[in-house]
């Protein structure tokens, strides 16, 4: 039986509810806008934050002014805050499972590097389930997986059965579950950890939406027009700029003719919003599933973990292309729920036959439609412009290893650590795609 309890119907009001049931606050006003830095980072988000930090920490001893730019000055909308926080090294493509595993190794160690923060991460791991369709391509995904690092086991169903006795294996062929490096975390207060050090080492963060850019004589961006909350516009001159507007990070593209103009900017940046929704419900089943349960991961998409100490669970699964919901709002379809997302569950795990969803909310994926995989670097147009947006609901976990990426280039000129070229621009202009197997 489904029975649907009072329901936080907006992401606003889901925020609010992160806000003053956790540890975080929000960090002070925006700084006033400068009219000129030496980087401009459009998009305060994860990826803005984390590209902020790793620029200011390298170049500390520098005179480097590093503005970041954020429309939504509470990340009331932001895909970040409304991410469920999870890091995992269980994908098909070296590049993500070497970012993740260095997310991982960032996170667990986030006071060296943020100071006082808590992430609070729960090390329960991830347990993809495959049936016999997908039982080879999983098995051989978790062989590269532990060959760059990480600590996962396959399990038939007699094993699954008996780690997790909760689970019917009913169509299951194997699992893979994360013994170590991977797990979940709060995504808010990581964000503040990158913003608050990333202040600390100088640099600005001002409240304001991108709505143009200016040239030099060379065709080149040289300047963004950016709009106040009070409506005024202030030119702000550059020598660089970081792309990292999220899910509006194709939208701001597009104000610098990159998909509208001749060459090679008539290439799109392909990344548009995809709203996914959250459930968070609670049952009174038996056999019910205990508090080191791994984020698990149905054939199907549908995904489910623990969400506190109170018994209650969260969980969602992503619709097929062509069930897509509007992004005008982010509003929670609660029959999505009951007709997509629970036949599932509660033929998994029997005790979720009978569940009490408490609450929900929607966010954003910024889905790179090219691929579904980030895109990272420079521009081959703009020489001045470096993209960190596309990550389609797996960024998360891999803004320590992207923001450090987009230093790398600034600073060094070229990858220094993780060799992420796989991931540029030009294989958009080369119309050579970078899929995931397995991706959730």
């Amino acid at each position: 039986m489904l029975r649907l309890g009072r329901v936080l119907r907006t992401a606003a009001v889901q925020q609010q509810f992160r806000l003053l049931s956790g540890t975080q606050t929000p960090l002070g006003g925006g700084d006033a806008l400068p009219k000129h830095c030496d980087i401009l980072i459009i998009g305060g988000g994860g990826m803005g934050a984390s590209s902020a930090y790793w620029l200011k920490k390298r170049a500390e001893q520098k005179k480097l002014s590093v503005l970041v730019v954020e429309r939504d000055a509470g990340y009331t909308t932001a895909s970040t805050v409304l991410s469920v926080g999870g890091v995992r090294q269980q994908f098909s493509l070296a590049e993500n499972i070497n970012m993740s595993l260095f997310g991982y190794d960032f996170i667990s160690d986030c006071r060296s590097h943020l100071g006082d923060v808590e992430l609070n991460f729960q090390p329960h791991g991830y347990l993809i389930l495959a049936s016999a369709n997908g039982a080879e391509i999983l098995s051989r995904n978790s062989k590269l997986q532990n060959e760059l690092g990480a600590c996962n086991e396959l399990l038939g169903p007699a094993a699954l059965s008996s780690r997790f006795p909760w689970l019917s294996t009913h169509g299951i062929e194997l699992g893979c579950y994360g013994l170590n490096k991977e797990g979940w975390f709060d995504p808010w207060a990581l964000l503040m950890g990158f913003k608050k050090q990333a202040r600390a080492y100088g640099a600005q963060f001002a409240n304001g939406e991108v709505t143009g850019f200016e040239y030099d004589a060379a065709g080149q961006l040289s300047a963004a027009v950016v709009s106040s909350a009070d409506g005024s516009k202030h030119t702000v001159k550059f020598d660089n700029c970081v792309l990292a507007a999220g899910a509006h990070s194709g939208q701001v593209a597009r104000l610098a003719n990159i998909g509208t103009g001749k060459e090679l900017l008539s290439v799109p940046l392909p990344v548009e919003p995809r709203k996914r929704y959250v459930y968070v419900f609670n049952t009174q089943g038996r056999n019910c599933p205990g508090l080191a349960t791994p984020l698990t991961v149905d054939p199907d998409g549908t995904y489910f973990r623990r969400d506190g100490l109170g018994g209650n669970f969260l969980g969602g699964r992503s619709p097929a292309d062509h069930e897509e919901p509007s992004c005008d709002t982010l509003d929670v379809d609660h029959g999505y729920f009951e007709s997509d997302v629970w036949p599932t569950l509660a033929s998994r795990v029997p005790a979720f036959e009978s569940v009490k969803v408490q609450s929900s909310w929607a966010g954003y994926y910024d889905h790179n439609c090219f691929d579904a995989n980030g895109i990272i670097g420079r521009h081959p147009h703009y020489r001045n412009l470096f993209i960190a947006a596309g990550f389609s609901g797996h960024g998360i976990q891999q803004t320590p290893a992207v923001g450090r990426a987009i230093a790398e280039l600034i600073l060094d000129g070229k990858y220094t650590t993780l060799d992420l070229s796989r991931l540029g621009f030009e294989r958009l202009v080369a119309q050579e795609r970078m899929l995931e197997v397995n991706i959730v």
